[in-house]
């Protein structure tokens, strides 16, 4: 599907215009997965986009516990974290199919730990440390997340 050159985030402040206008968008039925080393921000631009949606409240990451469910006014949103995942059968054990049912926000950090134990995701997005910010690149993959992707450049260019 769709890939687009890198945009710079130059602080926290860019990430969380960024994860507004992610919020603007869209909300349910979609899957995001994000990946970059440890330390790229992951965790920082879930936490800002779960605020962004209205969430009042600490976004922990769910290193330890897999999953982390958000009930937002939209709905409901999870957090998964597979960094320490041993086996990606475990995914079975806590009924992930169930997780991406329609209408559920799914935000997976680490994703490629899982295997082909999830489903093709809408949005995947990489984040690479660069002096004086990051580097996000987007990649979608389904026809929803190239919609999605597609207005998400478009408000981002026009800012």
């Amino acid at each position: 599907m769709k890939q687009q050159n890198p945009w710079v985030l130059s602080g926290d402040a860019a990430t969380v215009r960024l994860a507004r206008k992610m919020a603007d968008l869209t909300f349910q039925g979609m899957s995001v997965y994000l990946h970059g080393a440890l330390g790229a921000g992951k965790t920082s631009l879930v936490r800002a986009y779960l605020q962004a949606l209205g969430h009042h409240g600490t976004v922990r990451s769910p290193t330890y516990t897999l999953v982390e469910p958000y009930v937002l006014p939209q709905g409901t949103a999870y957090h998964f974290d597979l960094y320490r995942l041993q086996d990606p059968e475990e995914l079975e054990l806590i009924g992930v199919r169930d997780y991406f049912e329609q209408g559920n926000l799914c935000l997976v950090e680490w994703a490629e730990r899982a295997k082909d134990w999830l489903p093709v995701p809408d949005i995947e997005l990489f984040l690479e440390i660069i002096p004086g910010g990051r580097h996000i690149r987007w990649q979608s993959g389904t026809v929803q997340g190239e919609v999605w992707l597609h207005q998400l450049e478009q408000q981002w260019l026009n800012h």
